[in-house]
C-alpha cells in the first residue's frame, strides 16, 4: 500500500512540476504616469507546445487575450474593481507566403513576420495600455493592477476544441499576477 501511495504522490507531483510549462509568463509589468494617466507597461512570454505548434504549422489561427484589471483594495471588504481591459491577438501561420500573421483584434492592426520568435514577440510587448487618469486617483486609497495572459481555446475549431480540454499542451493561459500601483504624490495635471 506505501509504495502505491509512493508512486501516485510521484505520478501527482511529475504532473503538477509539467502543468504548466507551456504557460504564458508574465515577465515584467509596471505602471508609470505619463501625461496625466497611469499607463501599463508589461513584458510577455509566450511558450508553444509541441501540439499547439503543430496547429499553428497547419494553418489552425491561435488567439490570446491579455486581461488588465486596476482594483481598489479594501481591509475588510472584497477590493473593488475600477477597470478593465482586454486586449486580442490572433497568430496565423500562411503557408503559402511562409509567413506568421498578427492581427490585433482590438484595432484591426495585421503585422506579417518570417518568424515565429518574431510574432510572438508582437505579442509579448505590452505598452501604452491606460489603466486610469492620475487626477482620479485618490490620495488615502490603496490600488493594485493584475495582468493576466487567457489562451482562447473555445476559438479553436470545433473538432480540436474537445481535444484540448485536458490536454496540458494546451494550457497556454497564465496566472493573475498583481502589484501594488505607486501613487504619486500632489500629482497636478500639466498645464497647457
Amino acid at each position: 500500500m506505501r509504495q502505491l501511495v509512493l508512486i501516485f504522490s510521484l505520478v501527482i507531483g511529475f504532473n503538477a512540476a509539467h502543468a504548466n510549462e507551456f504557460a504564458a509568463e508574465i515577465k515584467h509589468a509596471e505602471t508609470v504616469v505619463q501625461h496625466g494617466d497611469y499607463i501599463l507597461t508589461a513584458d510577455l512570454d509566450y511558450h508553444l507546445s509541441p501540439q499547439a505548434n503543430e496547429a499553428l504549422q497547419n494553418g489552425v489561427p491561435l488567439c490570446w487575450k491579455i486581461n488588465v484589471k486596476l482594483q481598489q483594495q479594501h481591509d475588510f471588504w472584497f477590493n473593488q474593481t475600477l477597470s478593465k481591459y482586454a486586449l486580442r491577438y490572433r497568430l496565423q501561420y500562411h503557408a503559402l507566403l511562409n509567413m506568421y500573421r498578427v492581427r490585433n483584434e482590438n484595432t484591426g492592426e495585421v503585422q506579417s513576420f518570417s518568424t515565429l520568435a518574431a510574432a510572438l514577440n508582437v505579442m509579448a510587448t505590452v505598452r501604452d495600455v491606460r489603466v486610469i487618469a492620475a487626477k482620479d486617483v485618490l490620495a488615502d486609497a490603496h490600488y493594485s493592477v493584475g495582468i493576466q495572459v487567457i489562451f482562447e481555446d473555445e476559438k479553436l475549431p470545433l473538432p480540436l476544441q474537445t481535444q484540448v480540454i485536458a490536454n496540458p499542451q494546451w494550457q497556454l493561459s497564465s496566472d493573475w499576477t498583481y502589484w501594488n500601483m505607486l501613487k504619486i504624490r500632489n500629482y497636478s495635471a500639466p498645464t497647457s
